[in-house]
């Protein structure tokens, strides 16, 4: 019988993951298990994602607030340092501020606007244009920001991020100072010390700084790359991707992802006999059409996979095949039709008509941001994500 379902995305409820716990064996044992509670049957080309979040708790890649302050204030001096684009997040960036605020005696802190990197608005654009201002050469101080504009609630929470972000650079007994601007070099005319806090943008935003005169100029990419009196590290991803843990600490991006997806799929193949592609998944890459707030503000969708999710889809657009090349042919004839043609496409159809519309995002990004709609941010419970049918076509 043909068959009827194409790609199936599961989410695969497991234990809530703790410090030191053997993930890589209660990955296996999650999806032998669902096997063979007859969930599904394991195929060669299924895919198991497993959240960086779990990766992460359970290699205890943890780090204090302390611990990000002494890294901070042996790289930056412990006086006065800008910390500049950083999104507006109280899990991503709020507790990494107060580490970077124990560090220095002062910090002038730099706002994009109206967003941040990844959308989180302060103000709606349209209120720049009918003010006269243009963020693309104007700067503000808070007091002018807030004489034209009143304080910032951001789309969904509410949550007034300037003053938030101020209060917390005050508490951990730093002076705080804040401004808008969207011109790196700005804060060169405050301190000459700089941590650029933008994510998919900080190689050319260090680029521009150090050209421009300033004397150190680090991402967050460049904290906590070792581990400081025994803390977490990230020696990629520096305190990028990281997350709130506790009031005083965060949970760093994973370490060693590549060990750990080859791990778990050669015991599948033992277990199986089958080739189950393996990833670490983190934020999704796509698009909120309310907040305008694009999900990514993870360095990366997926920091590990195995060899079989390399690269981009080569596919053919159905729709075209059907309006353009077979369009005298319906029902079965244009199914016939449109099968052979997929059996026998080329296999890198580059920029060919037939392939348009088919957006050539890479694999981990397209299945990464699947598993993350798939697990979600919540209550769920399953981090871990069994996907079948991805690289089937409709001759499969």
């Amino acid at each position: 019988m043909e068959r009827k379902v194409g790609t199936v995305s599961r989410g695969l409820r497991a234990p809530i993951i703790k410090d030191g716990d053997d993930l890589a064996q209660i990955v296996i044992d999650t999806v032998m298990g669902a096997a063979e509670a007859g969930e599904f049957t394991v195929q060669d080309k299924d895919i198991v994602a497993v959240t960086e979040s779990i990766l992460a708790r359970a290699q205890a890649n943890y780090a204090t607030t302390d611990q990000l302050a002494a890294d901070v204030k042996e790289k930056l001096g412990g006086e006065t340092i800008g910390v500049i684009f950083p999104i507006l997040s109280r899990n991503r960036f709020g507790i990494c501020l107060r580490g970077i605020a124990k560090g220095a005696k002062k910090v002038v802190l730099m706002l994009s606007y109206p967003s941040d990197e990844v959308g989180n608005h302060l103000l709606d654009i349209e209120l720049l244009d009918d003010a006269g201002i243009n963020p693309y050469t104007d700067v503000l101080t808070q007091e002018r920001f807030e004489e034209l504009f009143g304080q910032s609630k951001h789309t969904f929470t509410g949550m007034d991020y300037v003053n938030y972000y101020k209060s917390l650079i005050e508490e951990e007994g730093a002076e705080a100072e804040v401004i808008f601007s969207n011109n790196c070099k700005t804060i060169l005319d405050y301190t000459k010390n700089v941590l650029t806090c933008d994510i998919h943008t900080r190689a050319r935003t260090k680029k521009l700084l150090k050209a421009a005169g300033a004397e150190v100029v680090l991402g967050m990419d460049d904290l906590l790359t070792a581990s400081v009196d025994g803390s977490g590290y990230n020696d990629k991803y520096g305190i990028l991707g990281s997350n709130k843990a506790t009031e005083n600490s965060i949970k760093l991006f994973p370490i060693n992802c590549q060990e750990f997806v080859d791990g778990v799929q050669a015991k599948l193949k033992v277990l199986t006999g089958k080739t189950v592609e393996v990833m670490i998944y983190g934020d999704g890459a796509f698009k909120d059409p309310v907040g305008k707030i694009w999900e990514l503000a993870d360095p990366v969708v997926s920091p590990g996979y195995t060899a079989g999710l390399e690269g981009t889809p080569n596919e053919v657009k159905l729709k075209y095949l059907a309006d353009n090349e077979f369009a005298h042919l319906k029902g079965d004839e244009l199914k016939v039709a449109i099968s052979e043609y997929i059996k026998n496409k080329d296999e890198d159809l580059g920029d060919s008509m037939v392939a348009q519309g088919t957006t050539p995002r890479k694999l981990t990004d397209l299945i990464g941001s699947l598993c993350d709609l798939t697990s979600g941010s919540g209550d769920k419970g399953t981090p871990i994500i069994y996907i079948q049918g991805y690289f089937d076509n409709y001759t499969k």
